[in-house]
Parts: C-alpha cells; sequence; structure tokens
C-alpha cells in the first residue's frame, strides 16, 4: 500500500527525557518503513527545535516528528505556525510527537496511553492522513505562541524553583520544586478577565490558561478542555484554597468540584497583577518574567496535528 507522507523530519532534543525516553534511530527506522524521504536533525540550544521546525516547512515537509518532551513539542508547533502565517504558499506539515520527555503530557492528549510505535504506525501508515486542525494561544505582550498552557501563580514559581535545583532531574526534580515551593508560598492578588468579563478580582493561588487538558504529564488543570473547539480554557484557583491541596486535586480534575475554583472558556483572556509587583507566569514551561499582565488570545485551528 503506497502511503500518504512523502517526507518527515525528525527533530531531536537530546536533552530531553529521562527512564521514558526513546532512541532516536529507533523513531528514523521506525519512519524509513512508512515514509520515502526521512531526515534527523538535532537541537543545540533553547529555542533550535522552532528554527529547525521553520525550515522544515519551508522546505515542504509533510510531517514534522518532535521527538523529546512538551518543550520540543512547543517549539516545533511554534515554528509550523510561525512559518505558515508568514508565508501562505507553505501549507505547514503536520506534527507528529514522540514522547520522549519527562511530562510528555502533548502526546497524551493526542494518543494516550498507546505505545509510540503504534501511534507512528497508525499516523503515517495509511493512504491519507487523520488531521486535528488544534487551537494555540498568543501571548500578545510577547507574540509567543503557547501549546498546552500557560499559568500564574503557584505552578510558574515551582518551576522558577526547580531551574535551581540541578542536583535533581525529570519529575522528581519538579515534585522537589512544587514541595519547597508550597513552603513559603503566598497567594497574590490579580484580575482576572475572559472576553471583557471580569470573572475574578482578588487573590489567586493560580490562574491557568490553554488548550490542553493536562500539564506535567498527569495534572489534569483544564479537564473541560476540547483541542479543537475555537476556545481557551481558563481555571482559576482563588487564595481561599488551602494551596496545599491542589496537587492532590488536580491528579484528577476535583479541583472543579471545589466552590474556590472558577472555569470558564473564553477566545481573549486578560491576567493582571494587581499591587503592582512582577506577576510570575509561565507559558509551556517557560518562566516569563518583567511584566504585571498578560493578554493571550486563541489562534484557531492554527496548527495541524496527526491523531488517531
Amino acid at each position: 500500500m503506497r502511503h500518504w507522507a512523502r517526507t518527515a523530519v525528525i527533530v531531536a532534543n537530546g536533552r530531553a527525557g529521562g527512564s521514558a525516553s526513546v532512541p532516536v534511530t529507533d523513531v528514523a527506522e521506525a519512519c524509513r518503513g512508512l515514509v520515502a524521504e526521512v531526515s534527523v536533525v538535532r537541537t543545540a540550544y533553547p529555542g533550535h527545535a522552532r528554527l529547525l521546525a521553520v525550515q522544515a516547512t519551508q522546505d515542504g515537509a509533510d510531517v514534522v516528528l518532535a521527538v523529546g518532551g512538551d518543550g520540543t513539542a512547543s517549539e516545533v508547533a511554534g515554528g509550523i505556525v510561525a512559518a505558515a502565517t508568514a508565508d501562505p504558499r507553505h501549507v505547514g506539515p503536520a506534527l507528529l510527537c514522540v514522547p520522549a520527555g519527562t511530562g510528555n503530557s502533548f502526546y497524551k492528549e493526542i494518543w494516550q496511553d498507546r505505545p509510540w510505535r503504534e501511534s507512528l504506525c497508525i499516523a503515517l501508515g495509511g493512504a491519507r492522513p487523520r488531521i486535528r486542525q488544534v487551537d494555540l494561544a498568543r501571548v500578545e505582550e510577547t507574540r509567543e505562541t503557547v501549546l498546552l498552557g500557560a499559568c500564574s501563580g503557584l505552578v510558574a514559581e515551582a518551576l522558577d524553583t526547580a531551574a535551581g535545583l540541578t542536583q535533581l532531574t525529570g519529575r522528581a526534580r519538579y515534585q522537589e520544586a512544587v514541595a519547597a515551593t508550597l513552603r513559603d508560598f503566598a497567594p497574590h492578588p490579580a484580575r482576572v478577565v475572559v472576553d471583557g468579563e471580569v470573572i475574578h478580582d482578588g487573590s489567586v493561588i493560580l490562574a491557568n490558561v490553554g488548550g490542553g487538558r493536562y500539564r506535567g504529564g498527569g495534572f489534569l488543570l483544564l479537564p473541560r478542555s476540547v483541542l479543537d473547539d475555537g476556545l481557551l480554557d481558563v481555571c482559576v484557583v482563588t487564595g481561599r484554597l488551602d494551596p496545599r491541596e491542589l496537587p492532590g486535586l488536580t491528579r484528577d480534575g476535583r479541583h472543579l468540584e471545589r466552590p474556590e475554583v472558577l472555569y470558564r472558556r473564553g477566545r481573549r483572556i486578560e491576567i493582571e497583577r494587581t499591587d503592582g509587583a512582577h506577576l510570575t507566569f509561565e507559558r509551556d514551561g517557560e518562566v516569563q518574567r518583567g511584566r504585571t499582565r498578560y493578554v493571550l488570545h486563541v489562534l484557531a485551528a492554527a496548527l495541524p496535528v496527526l491523531s488517531p
């Protein structure tokens, strides 16, 4: 049977992962039975995956495989969208993730618990591609795209703490960072606006915005989210909740049952810290600094993603 994909570019992050890491040579070998032409490029520095995805889009690749974690998937997605937006003649290649990171939240979002080889065969093995046009978000202040989510407060502060825990790796590093952050954590005053409506103005533990249900591989922060509904989901955990309860509650989405938690959907979201201090904020795991306010708007159906 003739397969649909002619050219595939594998963007591999050799620094990603832990016990779940996948050898790039195995991915390339699996692809060669399904795609006529396969090339492998490896990232050399943060942000490189985005540039490699831009080049693959400009070169007319049919599919780009992101071999790494959620950071790699985010960079590749941003590169595909940037290149396709800059020049409409470049029809964006479809994204396919191979889970070789710590969290692998986006892979789980699409493929759940399927082994990566099975996902590869489903995605590339047919006569025509099965594609979902996935929504992204854009941060208006920085023009950066968001694949999984952006968050203020506890999650962002834990990621900031994790950067200093160089003696640990993988999930152990993040778990220790959360524990350390919770010891001294204090909610911040913030205003959250969804499509022009103020939904909360007061104490906030975190405000999470995105399209993906999962963060960190196992935290179900946005359990009602749909990747291609043209909307961003917003979860605000107010300061009335004991922050020490949050990690356990978000394992299975039980935080939405609590009256201290607000959940909305919209196309334009504003998060502003109201005491004048800088807002601790992260986008797909990258901590942002130096601003009191961030605005995100939806990029509907912006990213073609191979799916079951």
